[in-house]
């Protein structure tokens, strides 16, 4: 049978790979006969100030797969890769920064609705957003929008559902590993006033042992609209999740029985109880047809308890900052040209400390707490300004021109060792100037070219900046880089064909560096220096079978060649070793068949190549591919109810693969290094959705 599945999936990936998908073209997501999206009566694009294409995940993609998490979308995205080790353990590399990151994403800057939900020390956790409260997600590549921090990962924009249509909506989900997901909608659109009210309860035992996983979520979007000139718009985001940790897994584990979790782990019954708000107040003005200003004000909340078998760490942070963006339009050439001036300033408090774990004495029990162990408190500052014109030099050439200013501080409080020497510090960084040219040039309707040249750079983390004595070192830097991008679009077979091309080139220096300097003890060095090469080719294709019925075959592809051009770590040299943590292709392909019944199908496959698991290149992980298949039928009852009834099936050959992985484990005692956390085996997941139009 499995034999006669991967037959079925392999004819598929080959009928597709004429037909290579345009992610980067938003026209490439619309149908031209039939539109079959339970969320299409909601969704209002909305998209950055970049005048290059911006590849975006749109509701109808995600809708492509379990409503559960966001994993699989976002990897559809050509040069993007998320690595999922569990429900709250996911790591998001572009173009293969970021992947030396042992847990959590960081090089890269999120926003939901343009308001930060990256702390000051550069992290992210996309992962715990429920997939249904999201319209589309727009996904910067490389540090290219200066209004958006040039991270050298770049930038993802998270967009909630503007409403156009007033209705309360419920879906319900049960699957495998006593999965239920239920989420509740109401949204009111009005003349001035428009609500999105999105709450959601998500539980799981999980597919290993201690992976049990519970959240429960709120969003609010409200805006009121006073006039043509002024407009208020409220987000409110509340998150509570308590997720137990089965952590990494040996490879001999890993092969045997994946279901297990590291026996420390399991013994401690490891987890991370969460709970995070944001909170953000926008307000657009109109001064003149040209001149526009918009400032959010906002304030985030997180404190979190997290067991783990060597210790037991608790804290909270405080955080708040502010956005304002001026965008004058004027007239040059006789065509529009745009000037954004704006600021960004962020500021966070970290209050954390570890105490003792005693799990050991608990008779089984779990998490002890013991004697306390460490006290700190960290004041994150980031302050941005940045400025981009947008001028029209001839008929369909455009130039964008761009600066970020960055300046950047920390300071670290040690409330434990108060009395030593030295154990409390801080850390101001250079001024950084990063700056942008992008170059846009439409030949005709069907065909586009593009070009970028920025900086980009990325900041370690306060702890990363401490000695083992705790004390700040002042010689540790950011990583900067230069990122060098060329595409191109193409729109073909009366626009039914969507075809698009990019090549980049990004060279980083002062790459950070773990270095050894004792048993245990790492100091952080900027050591290295990393090349990033490589080509993104996408497509969608728009088969016309009848006006009733749309087959849309689609693939795109991502080729790397990212390596250390310099990296020296103690006596080890690993110059010219692929980079760690990163696959060397990654490809995507699938169909949608969406008939206008209501009866709609989407098959996906995903093909991840080798990755690297040491510096010295000694380990990599095993290729895999896997499909998945979602069916359902949408169906308008009546006037007032929109019936949508679908399944799916995840992983439908049952292959055994890594989701994540550890990079340079080290293994301790006599055990094996634990590099794995394993995918979820072939399951299975079915909803209902009402929705009731008022």
């Amino acid at each position: 049978m499995k034999k006669k599945i991967k037959a079925a999936l392999l004819s598929v990936v080959v009928w597709s790979l004429p037909f290579i998908s345009g992610a980067q073209d938003k026209e490439a997501t619309r149908l031209e006969e039939v539109v079959v999206s339970s969320d299409s009566l909601s969704v209002i694009q909305k998209d950055s100030s970049l005048i290059t294409p911006v590849p975006i995940t749109t509701r109808q993609q995600l809708e492509q797969y379990s409503p559960v998490d966001i994993t699989w979308a976002i990897n559809q995205i050509p040069g993007v890769y998320m690595l999922s080790g569990g429900m709250n353990v996911n790591r998001i590399t572009i173009r293969g920064v970021g992947a030396r990151t042992p847990y959590g994403s960081n090089k890269v800057k999120a926003y939901l609705d343009d308001i930060p939900i990256t702390n000051g020390i550069g992290e992210t956790s996309i992962e715990v957003f429920d997939p249904e409260s999201i319209s589309q997600v727009e996904v910067i590549q490389g540090p290219k929008a200066v209004t958006y921090g040039t991270n050298l990962g770049g930038a993802l924009l998270l967009r909630s559902m503007t409403p156009s249509k007033s209705y309360i909506r419920n879906s319900f989900t049960l699957g495998s590993y006593q999965l239920l997901k239920n989420t509740t909608n109401a949204v009111y659109a009005g003349e001035k006033l428009s609500v999105n009210l999105n709450y959601e309860h998500l539980e799981t035992d999980g597919y290993r042992e201690n992976s049990a996983y519970r959240r429960n979520a709120v969003l609010l979007n409200t805006s009121y609209r006073f006039n043509d000139n002024n407009t208020l718009t409220v987000l409110f985001n509340q998150i509570d999740y308590n997720a137990y940790i089965p952590s990494s897994i040996s490879k001999t584990v890993f092969k045997e029985n994946p279901r297990q979790a590291a026996s420390n782990w399991l013994e401690a019954k490891g987890y991370k109880n969460s709970k995070s708000t944001l909170a953000g107040l926008s307000y657009t003005h109109r001064f003149s047809p040209g001149l526009q200003n918009t400032t959010s004000v906002f304030y985030t909340y997180q404190d979190h308890y997290e067991p783990r078998p060597f210790d037991i760490l608790t804290g909270f942070t405080n955080g708040y900052g502010i956005r304002s963006t001026f965008r004058q339009d004027f007239s040059f050439r006789e065509e529009k040209a745009t000037l954004r001036l704006g600021t960004e300033m962020y500021k966070d408090v970290y209050n954390w400390q570890t105490i003792e774990n005693l799990y050991q004495e608990n008779n089984g029990q779990g998490t002890l707490e013991g004697e306390q162990l460490s006290n700190n408190k960290e004041y994150r500052n980031q302050l941005n300004l940045f400025a981009s014109l947008t001028l029209p030099l001839a008929r369909g050439l455009k130039v964008q021109l761009g600066l970020n200013a960055n300046f950047t501080s920390y300071n670290f409080l040690d409330y434990y060792n108060s009395g030593a020497e030295n154990t409390s510090a801080s850390r101001r960084f250079d001024p950084i100037l990063a700056p942008s040219l992008n170059i846009d040039y439409s030949y005709n309707a069907h065909t586009r070219f593009y070009a970028n040249i920025s900086r980009g750079f990325s900041f370690p983390g306060t702890e990363e900046t401490l000695t083992p004595e705790g004390v700040i070192n002042p010689e540790l830097g950011p990583e900067r880089g230069m990122h060098y991008e060329a595409g191109i679009n193409l729109k073909l077979l009366k626009n039914r064909l969507h075809l698009s091309a990019a090549a980049y080139i990004m060279n980083i220096r002062d790459l950070l560096v773990a270095q050894r300097v004792g048993e245990d003890q790492y100091i952080g060095k900027n050591a290295g220096k990393t090349e990033h090469k490589g080509v993104e080719i996408t497509a969608e294709y728009h088969l016309p079978v009848t006006r009733n019925l749309a087959i849309v075959p689609f693939i795109n592809t991502s080729l790397n060649d990212h390596r250390f051009i310099r990296f020296i770590d103690g006596d080890n040299d690993y110059s010219g070793n692929n980079l760690t943590g990163v696959p060397d292709n990654k490809t995507n392909a699938g169909i949608r068949i969406l008939h206008q019944s209501g009866l709609y199908l989407y098959v996906n496959y995903q093909y991840v190549g080798e990755i690297p698991l040491t510096d010295a290149g000694s380990l990599h992980t095993d290729s895999y591919g896997v499909a998945h298949a979602k069916a359902g039928y949408r169906k308008e009852i009546s006037e007032k109810f929109i019936l949508d009834v679908s399944g799916g099936i995840n992983n439908i050959a049952d292959r055994n693969y890594a989701q994540s992985v550890l990079i340079n484990a080290v293994g301790f005692g006599n055990s094996e290094p634990r590099f794995y956390y394993p995918g979820l085996p072939q399951n299975f997941y079915g909803g209902v959705q009402l929705r009731y139009m008022l």
